[in-house]
């Protein structure tokens, strides 16, 4: 994909990527930390808790991914996510 204003891929960051992908070229890093991290549970996000009660989103491609980007923003302007 090109890189655009909804869509920028870093390959050249040390953590490229920064998830397992099997479409690297698809991979967004606009998002890379994720801005809806804050809303917990609500972020929608594939995320899950460790066993000290910290939220864990390796296993989470939501910012990730270019087609969740109107989501993103969405639930920013909104202050929550539609879950």
């Amino acid at each position: 994909m090109k890189n655009s204003s909804s869509f920028f891929c870093n390959r050249e960051c040390d953590k490229f990527p920064c998830h397992k992908v099997e479409d690297s070229e698809r991979f967004n890093c606009l998002f890379c930390y994720c801005p809806l991290y804050s809303f917990g549970e609500d972020c929608g996000g594939n995320f899950c808790y460790t066993e000290q009660g910290l939220k864990d989103c390796s296993h989470c491609l939501l910012p990730h991914r270019p087609e969740n980007y109107d989501y993103i923003v969405g639930a920013l302007i909104k202050g929550k996510p539609d879950v």
